[in-house]
């Protein structure tokens, strides 16, 4: 099978990564194995593409190349798998305007991309959005696909992620309108998983821990429930709790958006109480400027929703 040719911009790429990491176009040219003028061609052609001409490399003392404020964002932001680095993205990275690449969980989404936006829009950062779950959204920060990722806890084993925890929630009991868990309890103030036994029910899909802390749950207490169906986030779940006339058991995302006014809430009561949290996420070594104003915003919002 002959070698698989990297695409253009890829080989202007890596004779401009060659030149900063040795520090000067002889340099790179020896590393690679070419002659001086072709990384001076690259290093130009990649220029053109990305900055309209302007530098991502400059002289410095001594006459060893340094990077140009571009150049240090492009460069920044390259440490990633080739197949992930297309055009648009280097272009992105080579702009004077800053972006940002946010990842989100769904239900997430609804309650806070409204806010961050705005902040966003308000401080010309150019936002790149893009949903997933936790497995997903993790993996997208280790590989450097996102800058920033707002998710719910537990979180698969994330190595090189740096997090912080903005909003702790307790878990609650949710039933759809005419179900028969709201004729029994309605005029009840908390519930317990036992109060549950043989109702009609909604769970998380298998993989997703919410799921695997209601089995907990329910085989510790005994309780067999009637499973109707499963889903992703609160995007599916009230559809169904109307549908089915059924209960679920989620966390208590009140703090970030309120329930529909047809779905009714108890508190969950369990003898040792579970908590999800609110997480932001990003690589390992610091937040880019755009990421870090955006994180301010939405730790001011969240503190007032307290």
């Amino acid at each position: 099978m002959p070698p698989r040719k990297l695409l253009r911009h890829l080989v202007w790429l890596e004779s401009f990564t060659a030149a900063v990491e040795a520090g000067s176009i002889d340099a790179a040219a020896e590393h690679l194995g070419v002659a001086r003028s072709v990384v001076s061609e690259h290093i130009r052609a990649l220029e053109e593409a990305l900055a309209d001409g302007a530098a991502l490399l400059e002289r410095g003392p001594g006459r060893r190349l340094q990077l140009s404020a571009r150049g240090e964002r492009l460069y920044a932001g390259t440490q990633t798998p080739l197949h992930q680095l297309d055009m648009k993205r280097l272009m992105d990275l080579a702009r004077v305007e800053p972006t940002l690449r946010l990842g989100l969980n769904p239900t997430l989404s609804m309650s806070l991309l409204g806010g961050i936006a705005q902040d966003a829009a308000a401080t010309d950062l150019k936002l790149v959005v893009g949903f997933g779950g936790s497995h997903e959204l993790v993996r997208q920060v280790q590989t450097r696909q996102q800058d920033l990722v707002l998710d719910f806890t537990p979180l698969p084993p994330h190595d090189g992620v740096d997090s912080e925890s903005l909003l702790r929630m307790s878990f609650v009991v949710l039933a759809g309108p005419d179900s028969a868990l709201v004729r029994e309890q309605a005029s009840r103030r908390a519930l317990d998983v036992k109060d549950l036994q043989g109702q009609r029910f909604v769970d998380w899909l298998r993989d997703d821990p919410y799921g695997g802390a209601n089995s907990a749950r329910f085989a510790a207490q005994g309780v067999k429930v009637d499973e109707v169906g499963r889903v992703e986030s609160f995007l599916h779940l009230y559809e169904l709790l109307r549908a089915y006339r059924a209960c679920a058991i989620a966390p208590d995302v009140r703090p970030t958006q309120p329930f529909p006014s047809d779905i009714h809430v108890w508190p969950l009561r369990e003898a040792e109480p579970q908590v999800v949290e609110v997480v932001a996420l990003w690589p390992s070594g610091g937040l880019s400027p755009g990421a870090h104003a955006v994180l301010d915003g939405l730790r001011r919002r969240l503190r007032k929703r307290r």
